[in-house]
């Protein structure tokens, strides 16, 4: 089976985030998502009906710290990635690994056996890590910010040969490995689809390299037309394709001042001030990968960790979706406060729009 994209809409969408308590949100609301199991597979089996492309999940070790410790509870993403395989039919089940945490002759094997289950649909999101505090937790040194992408070049050539069946030494910078192989080799060949992010130039040089997608904040859609543009060039300099999926939080609602309302109690009343500080100020510390302006947003870093907020109507949010397939972005992803209760409400009103706009087709 050759490795394959997200199917043929022209505007893809996928669910971020589920495993995590909160979800994107940095907020003390006591109806915040739970990230509790079943709930999580229920909106997976509803993501699956409804042809939404992907679920993408959040490697997190630790939380924010604060009387709530946000982000703390989340599920492991191989164990999660399996589990969903198990539960879904259509939808692309991404696993996220940290190259400093992971070992790749695990990772090959780990992947290969969601692919395995999943029948040809894992996904791999490829993090460098930035998170010093996290790192400490494993005894692992954080190294220094470009270091880190070189690392995961040669991580990233050693899961590839893996899981196309080589079998080899290797004495490299980073990783020594002795007669390594890993059975069985992924469905997928040459390799399962690929997602990275990175905010920095040599972030995005990297994604263009390794990734099939780049995974990336945008202020507005003009920013993102031209992160798209920046993207893929220098994946075609390099001889390949890659493109570029956004973030998104979503507050859908029939009536704007409904969604205003809703927005405003969780991301402005009740947001996490503590876990906000610590989580912007370990990021600002050690990652580059917010674009300029956003992080001085706090409605927007307490609504969805400085991710593009989708706050209105059906329609309104739909024209943004719109907007932003038109600027080259390939999709986005979603995060709602509450998935099981807000999503279906999405999936009715919105998917039609958009598929009246020609950028997804009607799901059977």
């Amino acid at each position: 089976m050759a490795a394959v994209g997200l199917g043929g809409n022209r505007f893809k969408l996928g669910l971020f985030r589920m495993n995590c308590e909160g979800g994107l949100a940095i907020t003390a609301a006591p109806e915040r998502w739970k990230a509790q199991w079943d709930a999580i597979a229920k909106a997976a089996c509803i993501a699956d009906d409804a042809g939404i492309e992907l679920i993408l999940p959040l490697a997190r070790w630790r939380g924010y710290g604060g009387e709530l410790n946000n982000a703390a509870w989340s599920f492991e993403t191989l164990t999660q990635g399996a589990a969903l395989a198990a539960l879904t039919s259509q939808t692309r089940i991404f696993v996220t690994v940290h190259v400093p945490l992971v070992h790749p002759v695990f990772a090959a094997k780990a992947v290969a056996s969601v692919d395995h289950i999943s029948h040809g649909r894992v996904g791999l999101n490829i993090v460098c890590g930035w998170n010093k505090e996290e790192f400490d937790m494993f005894g692992v040194d954080t190294v220094a910010h470009d270091q880190r992408y070189d690392q995961g070049y040669e991580w990233y050539e050693l899961f590839s040969r893996l899981v196309r069946g080589e079998r080899f030494d290797h004495c490299g910078k980073f990783y020594r490995v002795k007669d390594a192989y890993s059975l069985p080799t992924p469905l997928q060949q040459p390799r399962p689809i690929t997602m990275s992010a990175g905010g920095s130039p040599k972030g995005k040089a990297f994604a263009a390299h390794v990734a099939d997608y780049l995974f990336a904040v945008v202020r507005d859609a003009e920013h993102a037309k031209e992160l798209a543009a920046g993207v893929g060039g220098m994946a075609n300099s390099a001889g390949r394709n890659a493109q570029v999926f956004t973030i998104s939080h979503v507050v859908c609602r029939e009536t704007q001042r409904e969604a205003d309302e809703i927005y405003r109690y969780f991301a402005d009343t009740m947001a996490d001030q503590e876990g906000l500080e610590n989580w912007s100020g370990a990021k600002l510390a050690t990652s580059q990968s917010h674009p300029a302006g956003v992080t001085s947003n706090l409605r927007r870093m307490a609504g969805g960790h400085g991710s593009l907020g989708l706050i209105g109507t059906p329609e309104k949010i739909a024209e943004e979706l719109v907007a932003l397939a038109r600027a080259g972005l390939a999709g986005t992803t979603l995060s709602f406060f509450d998935f099981t209760a807000e999503l279906p409400f999405f999936v009715d009103r919105v998917l039609p729009l958009l598929e009246q706009e020609g950028l997804r087709r009607p799901h059977a």
